[in-house]
């Protein structure tokens, strides 16, 4: 059976559950002597919500691999905060458009691959913790970046960045240089509310499925279509 838990969330998910479980153990056995029942009542309660909230916050839904190969995918769960034109001169060498997402404390933090990719090149940058729904903390905060080669047509050129929060202190990428990663394949995570990012080149034929404000899932929710050229030329003659 599996247990719906990610390896990347090691050692959190085993010690933070574990030390919550072991204060709720104390405090129902000794609190009484101490504290009146009610108070004994509501940190019993507390220390459950926050068990509850640890497991789930390591929590690895399964999400099935899509079969279109025209479309892109969100890297992350979370919330679209930011859809712009930026210049891109380190790997994607011009315009780019950058979907920026935000996951909150209680989105799953699994970071998936937008495409079937090769990975061509990861660099990590220390930097500050600044509130990850700010697109700006891209600049300043710690960041792991993922450059990545499409394997299908078009065999365009994209970034994934996993950038820290200013609760989240910890990224986990497992992805490899010269590996590849197919649509929706699990890399990695950001611990503790965090933000990722998607770059790629700005083109006619690219067309954003989402607004600012949309709620997305990993692996899932399709971001970018890539609409059929011969279908675009032969509506625009009409």
């Amino acid at each position: 059976m599996r247990i719906p838990l990610t390896k990347y969330g090691l050692p959190q998910v085993a010690v933070f559950p574990a030390a919550v479980a072991a204060l709720m153990i104390i405090c129902i056995l000794a609190g009484p002597s101490y504290l009146p029942a009610w108070s004994v009542f509501v940190l019993e309660l507390l220390g459950g919500l926050i068990f509850i909230w640890v497991l789930s916050f390591f929590r690895d839904p399964y999400r099935p691999l899509p079969l279109e190969t025209d479309i892109l995918l969100a890297p992350a769960d979370g919330t679209i905060t930011d859809i712009e034109t930026v210049d891109e001169h380190d790997f994607i060498n011009g315009p780019a458009l950058r979907i920026g997402i935000f996951l909150s404390i209680f989105d799953a933090h699994i970071n998936r691959a937008p495409c079937n990719v090769k990975v061509e090149k990861i660099t990590y940058k220390k930097g500050k913790y600044k509130n990850a729904a700010n697109p700006q903390s891209g600049r300043v905060n710690e960041a792991n970046t993922i450059y990545m080669t499409r394997t299908d047509n078009p065999p365009d050129r994209l970034i994934v960045r996993q950038i820290s929060g200013a609760i989240a202190r910890r990224i986990v990428c497992r992805a490899r240089e010269g590996g590849q990663l197919t649509a929706g394949q699990k890399f990695g995570m950001i611990k503790f509310g965090s933000r990722t990012e998607l770059y790629l080149p700005v083109r006619e034929n690219v067309k954003p499925l989402v607004e600012k404000g949309d709620k997305v899932k990993a692996g899932l929710t399709p971001l970018i279509k890539y609409e059929d050229r011969g279908k675009r030329l032969k509506l625009n003659s009409q």
